[in-house]
């Protein structure tokens, strides 16, 4: 039996009912868990033999807002290309999936055999799951960052507080319904002696690039000579 069949069958026996499995690439595992059991499954994939995901390599953030939604037909194109730019419609949560998830990587070194482990936060404002951060230590900062950019909040977690964005930062920029352009603009004030924030000033808009079409420069490029006549 391979290391992959044995993992999935350790985690039917012992995880059970409380995670289900979920599709992924050939040689990869992924299963997902809801927030009640999240913070025990952790910790019985950390400590049974059978299993021994030892580190945490990576935590991120998802927000399933539009997903699977476009803004844009991509399939076909005019005579004249796709538009250059197109009025962003309102975001609109997927129906029946809560807009919010966290995602595990986990590695274990004992057993040269990697995890992925999905939970999706309850719905409602602001998301929120338990910290593993007592589990991995690793997850400390990954658990800040999913804080800072997606707005997710750890319950439990000892220092959770702002990694990557400025002191004073309004918003989560890696949610789908911020701006491209940001909420605030900085700049230099000589007058003041000092940075100063403004309201951005860039009207947002999404912007498609147009068909690229092969000219008359490629086609007289690669015609060849022009016969003697």
């Amino acid at each position: 039996m391979s290391r992959l069949a044995a993992t999935a069958q350790a985690l039917e026996t012992r995880i059970g009912a409380r995670a289900r499995r979920v599709a992924s690439l050939a040689g990869e595992l992924a299963i997902e868990v809801t927030p009640e059991q999240l913070e025990s499954v952790c910790r019985d994939l950390r400590d049974l033999p059978e299993l021994s995901f030892e580190q945490l390599t990576d935590l991120s953030g998802i927000d399933y807002l539009d997903h699977g939604r476009s803004e844009w037909t991509t399939e076909q194109a005019t005579s004249t290309g796709f538009s250059r730019g197109v009025e962003r419609e309102t975001a609109q949560p997927v129906e029946g999936r809560p807009r919010f998830a966290v995602v595990y990587h986990l590695l274990s070194v004992t057993r040269n055999v990697r995890l992925r482990v999905r939970c999706h936060c309850n719905p409602g404002e602001p998301p929120m799951l338990d910290s593993v951060a007592g589990i991995w230590a690793s997850a400390s900062w990954y658990e800040r960052e999913a804080f800072d950019l997606f707005g997710i909040l750890f319950r439990g977690h000892p220092d959770l507080r702002r990694i990557l964005t400025d002191y004073g930062f309004i918003g989560h920029p890696f949610r789908k319904d911020f701006p491209v352009s940001g909420n605030v603009e900085v700049r230099y004030d000589p007058a003041k002696g000092r940075v100063v924030y403004e309201p951005v000033s860039i009207e947002p808009r999404v912007t498609v690039p147009k068909v690229i079409r092969k000219g008359r420069t490629h086609i007289a490029a690669t015609a060849g000579p022009k016969a003697d006549v």
